[in-house]
């Protein structure tokens, strides 16, 4: 396992560390993923996102969506379904698990499932705190509109 030794930017910066964590988790991560499902990465508006995945053959109780740490995890399962035989099978409709890294105040905001498309909606809130703000001399301080 690789790991990227990332002090001289501590001596220079305050509050990357989670940064660190996910160099190194991308870093180590399985190069044998298989790529099930295929995804995609949308940006709607300035700080609107979504993902969707093709999630065919998977119906909403088959899926379970959750965040934590960051971390938007969505899993899918299917009940053990009767013995067919095949010809060709080619829909591949096996347990999956895709993880996605959520940058700071990204928040899941809903879910859809249609015509076996999931997608997931994202909004970025920046807390009004955390807002640049022009700091004036010997006066008040202002927040910047973006």
């Amino acid at each position: 396992m690789n790991t990227i030794d990332l002090t001289p930017i501590y001596r220079n910066s305050v509050g990357f560390d989670r940064m660190a964590s996910l160099l190194n988790t991308a870093l180590s991560s399985d190069s044998g993923t298989t790529g099930y499902p295929p995804y995609n990465i949308e940006i709607i508006d300035e700080n609107q996102y979504a993902i969707t995945l093709a999630v065919a053959g998977f119906d909403e109780q088959d899926l379970d969506i959750n965040t934590e740490k960051g971390v938007l995890t969505v899993r899918g399962s299917k009940a053990k379904e009767e013995e067919k035989h095949y010809l060709h099978k080619g829909i591949a409709n096996r347990t999956f698990e895709r993880k996605f890294n959520l940058a700071d105040y990204v928040e899941v905001t809903g879910a859809d499932l249609k015509l076996g498309i999931l997608t997931i909606k994202l909004l970025k809130e920046i807390p009004e705190a955390m807002k640049p703000k022009k700091i004036s001399i010997n006066g008040k301080s202002e927040t910047i509109s973006q």
